[in-house]
């Protein structure tokens, strides 16, 4: 028996009665998760604590708040973003009304990961709320505690007959994946992000695959040592590193790196303590798996800060390792934990070098007080995102997509850029049913007179006009 028939039959006959479609009806949704997350603010707290030991500020910032700083910037521009967009026309089509419609693509497939598990099923979520889609939620399995809240309270909040939360590991989402939807959003590894795409495929459904990979940080050696200690630390350690954009590795100098070690040892315990496993600020790794996989990472090349692990409380210390080999484990997987390498490099071309012999990055940083290094990585580069002097901030401008290239996945997210990801984008021209006279130059017999006009008429034509 399909344990899923029932719900999905539910919401695409809820999407085709037109329901989801008015902006009244979307802003009633969004104003739901609002209270959901004003309401349960507390819960949630617990709940993020539970699986990942997250701090009250680290789930305020990188969980409630961010996930409600989306609902609200959906709210205030919903309906200019359902408003259709008119397009320059050619000269053939000057009497027509030509623009671009955004409607919903139908029955929405989102499926969460356990690192943020309640900003990450969040945020697509209202892109495909706000563009009028039926959804169904899978969060992951592996952060039991938040999967709770969200299966359990979430849908008092939201139209249920327009949405669904359903619960269960890989053998589950197999299942669900045979199913025909209409858009698929997925964020996890590259290898399970071959799977939901393959999946996808067999029904020709549009995806949006929200991956990962080794984020590279070059650290030119013009710059201040403790600037960039903190700044990297603050990213690489947060969630206990367990985050897709962080900083996976550094490249450097052997020069920069003597400089850089002790300013991270003492960034690390400004933020931590002298025994960082009683700091109430680092999280935990997630689960046992996690846990045995990071602990191995520690035996590659030489650990120069950290290296201590707790297996009975999931602990790794904030570690950085130092004289690792390109080929050894802790270089060609990403991390997702508290660890750092760092790798030598003799020059910035080597550097940039190095970045492009792999896979594109989610995300690359660049440290230098030389505009010019930072100008000419971002120029000799692909990644996801990119950021200089600092960390993954260019994830909280809303106005900046989200999203990887290649293998750290396609599409991207965030404001209206959710909007746009979870909206068919209709071309549409209206035309009055007369002056058949004008349009008849169209049909045969065709003349060398006729050809020349029709062309001319169809010339896309726009004004660039320039103040000199």
């Amino acid at each position: 028996m399909d344990p899923f028939a029932d719900t999905l039959q539910r919401l695409r006959e809820a999407f085709s009665s037109g329901r989801t479609r008015p902006a009244e009806f979307r802003a009633a949704q969004l104003k739901g998760l609002s209270r959901f997350l004003q309401e349960n603010k507390q819960l949630l707290q617990e709940a993020l604590a539970q699986d990942l030991h997250k701090s009250a500020f680290e789930s305020e910032v990188s969980e409630i708040s961010i996930s409600q700083n989306e609902i609200n910037s959906a709210l205030r521009n919903l309906r200019a973003w359902m408003k259709d967009e008119k397009v320059p026309k050619n000269l053939a089509t000057q009497l027509d009304s030509a623009f671009i419609r955004k409607e919903p693509f139908g029955l929405v497939l989102i499926i969460a990961p356990w690192n943020y598990p309640l900003n990450l099923s969040l945020e697509p979520l209202v892109g495909a709320l706000a563009a009028g889609n039926c959804v169904l939620l899978k969060p992951s399995e592996i952060s039991k505690s938040t999967e709770k809240v969200l299966a359990e309270v979430l849908p008092r909040y939201l139209d249920q007959s327009c949405f669904a939360v359903v619960l269960g590991g890989p053998q589950e989402t197999g299942q669900l994946l045979e199913h025909k939807f209409d858009y698929i959003f997925f964020t996890g590894s590259p290898r399970v992000g071959k799977i939901v795409m393959a999946a996808a495929a067999k029904h020709l459904t549009p995806v949006t695959l929200e991956l990962g990979g080794k984020n590279p940080c070059y650290v030119d050696d013009n710059c201040d040592p403790q600037t960039v200690a903190n700044r990297v630390a603050f990213f690489r350690y947060f969630n206990s590193g367990q985050t897709c954009v962080a900083p996976d590795y550094i490249l450097c100098s052997p020069e920069m790196q003597a400089r850089l070690l002790p300013a991270l040892q003492s960034a690390i315990t400004r933020f931590y303590g002298e025994d960082p496993q009683s700091s109430p600020d680092l999280g935990r790794i997630i689960s046992e798996k996690n846990f045995q996989r990071l602990r191995g990472l520690l035996s590659c090349g030489r650990v120069a800060i950290g290296g201590q692990s707790d297996e009975s409380d999931r602990y790794i210390a904030p570690t950085v390792l130092v004289d690792v080999q390109e080929t050894e484990p802790v270089m060609r997987e990403e991390i997702f934990g508290p660890i750092l390498p760092i790798m030598n490099v003799g020059s910035l071309d080597e550097a940039i070098d190095f970045i492009n012999r792999r896979e594109k990055p989610l995300a690359l940083y660049t440290f230098s007080n030389s505009n010019q290094v930072v100008k000419r990585v971002l120029a000799q580069t692909s990644s996801g995102g990119f950021c200089g002097n600092d960390g993954f901030m260019h994830m909280t401008v809303a106005s900046l997509p989200f999203g990887g290239v290649g293998a750290s996945g396609m599409g991207s997210y965030h404001g209206k850029f959710s909007f746009d990801t979870f909206s068919h984008h209709r071309a549409c021209l209206l035309r009055r049913p007369g002056l058949e006279k004008v349009y008849a130059l169209r049909y045969p017999p065709h003349t060398p007179r006729n050809l020349s006009v029709l062309l001319m008429a169809m010339e896309t034509r726009s004004c660039s006009c320039a103040l000199l």
